[in-house]
């Protein structure tokens, strides 16, 4: 089932309403990503307020998941001995059948596998499970034995939909919809319960073959004496396939309903359940007198061979829904804010961790195109989400001015006027400031916490455009800060001790000399209208304690849950800068005990700013190591192109255990694929796919991870759409008059020949009118397709191939993770996975 946007507050007061003394806590199974850890801070808060018991599960995978089931989730079950209950999965379980991921099968004791467990689903990535978007509804099998009355009344979900009087308590799979499934699946949501419609019908691949017991029923529609059939009017045959081609709700019948769910799809032999004729074509009551004109019933041949097309391309419809690839829609954090929101109990705390979760989706690049690089300057409406992403940024900017208006006693403060004119903010206007505020954030790496020379030379986007990985890249950085008037001394000083006069001009000097290194976004530009101030991004005070952007918390959160509790320790080069150096620990630990030790070091640190400026030392420990590492393998050039993608390989170095997290290989992995998308964007070549794999010695596997796709830009195409739409709406009514022709002259054909041939031969050329008329409807349809995914962008498919490669070949690999473009595979079996891998479609 599905739940609209619109009723996410009804969903959870009616939780709210439910609660008791008695009632075992609310499971929180949680993804190890910031994004999914600003949701669930937002949502416990509102916990806390209803005194809602509730219990926070980190899962770091699969396996994790599956161990969360047995041990926390079949226990609620009634079927168990438990009582039921609510279970929130938040970055968990959109892309997998949850009934399977927890291993909760039905029984013939008890259908309802989730035995009176509720769970709710929110998720950004994309393609769905359509089992748990469009099934799931505890109320299939109760309305499976009531009567076609009580099952048309009943309005709770139709068609996978929870309506209004929804009651929840009962059990079920409920899917947050962020507004994707009720406004992009309806093609989906339409083939999907016609094939539940369907009666069960075996396709062995040829539809002219039928089995001996489609002989049997065919021959109980002809006469005792003679073996040819007697058919009715093709008009009325063509009439029905074409009725039955259309989208309809589903007919339920007193007839239908009065039986129970098994004589519904029992093991047919290949003729048309009553569920999908509609009551059109259903013959009249027995005890009505019969019509002048007896039609003669369609043979079980044809019944089947159509049915069989109808399987097929309903199939199909499905497959190449989960064929897209993978992509990410609304951050989750920003669907939780909205809940509370719509609840009344929006604050700067809820604001502000739902401003960090979004701002982490463009950190870990994940995009309308799956996991990618972040947009160049050229396609800025290309990131995550495209347009809709910047909607999202402009409600969140219009949050912020709602509940942070300016106070008249801090006008006339040289902060407030600094941050007005365009300054970036280092600190706040009053030791009890806790206010959020924008600024021009432009492009570089925890400036505010770095010098601004180190902050420019660990951005992924100026290292990507100056090739900071080579002498003559460090030399353009060099040459840009003096064209700022800026000596290398003051800009190797710590960005708050700088002299006010350069931080102050620093954004003008930066749009000035910017466009001459093709450097156009580095910084917002200059706008017409204050107030818009689109691009901006997102700072917070904590007094005079510290100030920093919503981006810098998104990086240290996620240095947090990657590099983990290790300590550093400092020491000053003769340079002047600052090395931080790891100080391993011999302990040994559980890998996967010990992400989720980091996960609620970092739910602790969120909103603990002395643990976040802690953590300072192991975020810049990071990101030297991915410059480190990204400059070793472009300058030695040890990226290497293979049919569909370019490969990297990481096997040894200083900094090789670092990247065995997937989240710290990824983010290395967006740097290199950023940084080779510009070297192919100055050649002129079309952008590769990357794969970077990352040697885990001590497990003995390598952790794979594919980058790669593109973008739509939404906005420079809305007048074509516009005219595709019009252009194929005027073919279809061209078809359709040509189609009516058609149509008649057959009949004016058929009416003249109908005496001089043979009822057989009429029945194949019926029977070949039929074929052509099918093909003329689906190649209609493909046209319709195409012009539907006119806009779609090229998504990430690893996933799709990485499991494709493991049907096909032996090797070992281990598909844990949520993001289905990592994979785990064992060391000796890295060379066969590359190989097989090279043959696949990678971006759709």
């Amino acid at each position: 089932m599905y739940l609209p946007r619109d009723l996410f507050s009804l969903l959870y007061t009616n939780l709210q309403r439910s609660r008791h003394t008695n009632s075992p806590p609310v499971k929180l199974l949680v993804a190890l990503e910031p994004d999914a850890l600003c949701a669930c801070r937002i949502l416990v808060k509102l916990f806390k307020r209803d005194s809602i018991l509730h219990h926070i599960l980190p899962v770091a995978g699969y396996g994790d998941l599956a161990r969360a089931a047995e041990k926390d989730i079949r226990s609620l079950r009634v079927q168990n001995g438990g009582s039921g209950g609510t279970v929130i999965c938040l970055g968990v379980g959109g892309l997998v059948d949850l009934g399977e991921a927890f291993g909760l099968d039905p029984t013939d004791d008890a259908p309802d596998a989730t035995g009176g467990v509720e769970f709710w689903i929110l998720d950004a990535r994309r393609p769905w499970n359509l089992g748990n978007v469009f099934g799931g509804s505890p109320l299939d099998t109760a309305l499976g034995e009531t009567n076609g009355i009580a099952r048309s009344r009943n309005l709770e979900v139709e068609f996978g939909e929870i309506k209004q009087n929804y009651k929840p308590g009962k059990g079920g799979v409920i899917v947050l919809d962020d507004g994707d499934i009720g406004e992009e699946l309806a093609k989906e949501r339409e083939a999907y319960f016609k094939l539940e419609q369907m009666p069960e019908i075996e396709d062995n691949g040829r539809e002219s073959d039928y089995s001996e017991s489609d002989s049997e029923g065919e021959g109980s529609v002809t006469s005792s004496g003679n073996r040819k059939r007697k058919r009715g009017s093709d008009a009325e045959d063509d009439e029905n396939e074409e009725e039955s081609e259309r989208p309809q709700r589903r007919q339920r019948s007193s007839s239908q309903d009065s039986s129970s769910s098994e004589q519904v799809r029992p093991g047919r032999r290949g003729l048309v359940s009553s569920s999908i004729i509609p009551n059109s074509q259903r013959s009249p009551s027995p005890t009505a007198p019969p019509p002048s004109h007896q039609t003669k019933p369609v043979s079980a041949r044809r019944n089947r061979r159509r049915l069989l097309r109808l399987k097929r391309k309903h199939e199909a419809t499905l497959q190449a829904y989960y064929s897209l690839g993978v992509s990410y829609s609304e951050p989750i954090s920003s669907l939780i804010y909205s809940l509370a929101s719509a609840l009344g109990r929006e604050d700067n705390d809820a604001l502000w961790d739902a401003i960090v979760g979004v701002s982490s989706m463009e950190l870990y690049g994940r995009a309308v195109s799956g996991l990618n690089p972040p947009p160049s300057e050229q396609d800025p409406y290309i990131g995550w989400g495209g347009d809709r992403g910047e909607r999202i940024r402009q409600v969140l900017r219009d949050e912020v001015r709602r509940l942070n208006p300016p106070d008249p006693k801090d006008l006339k403060n040289e902060a407030t006027r600094a941050s007005a004119s365009g300054v970036i903010p280092t600190g706040g206007n009053s030791p009890n400031d806790y206010s959020i505020r924008l600024s021009p954030e432009p492009r570089f790496l925890l400036i505010r916490h770095w010098s601004l020379y180190d902050s420019m030379l660990h951005s992924p986007y100026l290292a990507a455009r100056l090739h900071l990985w080579t002498d003559v890249g460090r030399k353009r950085l060099n040459k840009l800060l003096a064209k700022m008037g800026m000596k290398l001394e003051e800009a190797r000083q710590d960005y708050t001790h700088m002299d006010m006069s350069l931080k102050r001009d620093l954004r003008q000097k930066l749009l000035k000399n910017a466009p001459l290194y093709r450097l156009e976004g580095l910084v917002p530009l200059e706008q017409a209208n204050g107030r818009g101030r689109e691009g901006w991004g997102f700072v917070r005070s904590w007094g005079y304690k510290a100030c920093l952007s919503a981006l810098d918390v998104s990086v240290i959160i996620g240095a947090i849950l990657e590099v983990g509790r290790n300590e550093f320790q400092t020491s000053t080069d003769k340079d002047g800068s600052i090395r931080v150096q790891e100080v391993k620990d011999d302990s040994d630990k559980i890998e996967e005990q010990e992400y989720v030790k980091r996960w609620f070091d970092a739910y602790d640190a969120l909103e603990d700013i002395t643990a976040l400026k802690a953590a300072l030392p192991r975020t810049m420990h990071l990101h030297r190591a991915i410059l480190r590492t990204g400059s070793v393998i472009l300058s030695k050039k040890q990226v290497r192109h293979l049919r569909a993608f370019r490969i990297a390989v990481v096997r040894d170095g200083p900094d090789v255990q670092l990247f065995a997290h997937p989240g710290a290989l990824t983010k290395l992995a967006l740097w290199l694929g950023e940084a080779i998308r510009e070297q192919e964007r100055d050649e002129g070549r079309k952008p590769t796919p990357l794969v970077l794999a990352a040697l885990n010695e001590n497990r003995g596997v390598y952790i794979v991870v594919g980058t790669g796709g593109k973008g739509s830009n939404f906005s420079a195409r809305e007048k074509e759409v516009e005219e595709r739409k019009k252009e194929r709406e005027k073919k279809k009514e061209e078809k359709r008059v040509e189609k009516e022709k058609r149509r008649e002259e057959k009949k004016a054909a058929k009416a003249a020949k109908k005496a001089s041939r043979s009822e057989m031969e009429d029945e194949e050329e019926d029977d070949n009118d039929e074929d052509d008329d099918d093909d003329t409807e689906d190649e209609g349809s493909d046209e319709e397709d195409d012009e539907d995914n006119f806009l779609d962008p090229e998504r990430n498919r690893f996933g799709n191939s990485f499991q494709e490669v493991v049907d096909e070949t032996n090797a070992r690999v281990r598909m844990e993770s949520f993001d289905h473009s990592v994979v785990e595979v064992k060391k000796d079996d890295l060379g066969i996975f590359l190989e097989s891998l090279s043959s696949k479609s990678v971006v759709s």
